[in-house]
């Protein structure tokens, strides 16, 4: 590799890092822009290999935008190809991911099962402790608490005991998996570190899921003004970020609180915004939620 090859590779990678730190705070538009930037790089004068690792990244950033289903056909023909080890698992990770954004839970466990032995493989630290957590996610998400934790434990024990964005994530997800077993200290002390994080590196998107988890823990424990206070900021970060599953959420939290605060006229507002807004044909939602206890019905992770 000439000088110019070298300074050229150190380009794309460059480009390659800075898409991937937008992504994990949340700078999803400035991702997209980047990872543009690098398969146009790849392209001209990458590898095949390269060009496909371009590909897989900026389908990464796609389906995080929501706009993922086009960038399957690509992803699948690379996995199938078994061509670069490399390419493979961020595909297969790329596809888990899209199917847990669409609550397709079995595919997206499938697919992450995938990218967890090609990170075992690659001998991947950074890769198995994601590929553990994505499966955790969409285990928990079928309500599969116990197993849900035990993958975000291996997820810990693989990664570098320092802060991070994706260790922000992870300590909320065991957390709330604490509370789901009645482990509330232990819930509380993961939850508190995780919001501590999040809001250490300006992470809106994982600070969110946390303040939700947070409002759930206090309702729990019976400390309402803690949780009304969690589901309020939860409540306007998910409308500032158009986070519509959150809104959601935090809807039927906020009406919980209030509900058995015994306001009964702030929780029916609450619930008939999310039957107006969600629910649209199911007019009797509101006197239903008033009359029965929410948090066994809201898996917040699902």
């Amino acid at each position: 590799m000439t000088s110019g090859d070298h300074q050229s590779q150190v380009h794309f990678e460059e480009l390659r890092n800075r898409a991937l730190h937008a992504a994990q705070v949340g700078r999803f538009d400035e991702a997209e822009r980047l990872s543009n930037e690098a398969l146009s790089w790849a392209r001209e004068h990458g590898s095949p290999q390269t060009v496909d690792y371009a590909v897989c990244n900026r389908a990464a950033v796609l389906i995080e935008l929501g706009r993922g289903a086009a960038e399957l056909p690509r992803l699948r023909e690379i996995l199938l190809r078994n061509g670069d080890p490399v390419s493979c698992r961020v595909a297969a990770y790329n596809i888990a991911r899209h199917y847990e954004l669409n609550k397709d839970y079995k595919k997206a466990l499938f697919y992450a099962r995938i990218a967890r032995d090609r990170s075992v493989l690659l001998g991947r630290p950074d890769w198995l402790a994601s590929s553990h957590n994505l499966i955790g996610n969409t285990l928990l998400a079928q309500s599969f608490v116990q197993e849900a934790a035990d993958e975000y434990g291996l997820a810990l024990a693989s990664m570098p005991d320092e802060p991070s964005v994706a260790r922000a994530g992870l300590l909320d997800n065991l957390g709330y998996c604490h509370f789901l077993q009645g482990r509330q200290t232990e819930g509380y002390r993961l939850l508190y570190r995780a919001l501590r994080m999040a809001r250490g590196f300006e992470a809106q998107r994982v600070e969110l899921p946390v303040r939700l988890d947070l409002c759930f823990a206090h309702l729990e424990t019976g400390r309402y003004r803690q949780a009304e206070l969690q589901g309020t900021r939860a409540m306007a970060l998910a409308e500032t970020l158009g986070e519509v599953d959150s809104i959601k959420n935090s809807l039927y939290l906020l009406g919980e609180i209030a509900n058995l605060n015994g306001d009964i006229a702030t929780a029916r507002g609450h619930f008939t915004r999310l039957q107006r807004e969600f629910f649209t044909e199911a007019g009797y939602l509101p006197e239903f939620l008033l009359a029965v206890d929410i948090r066994k019905l809201v898996n917040l992770h699902a």
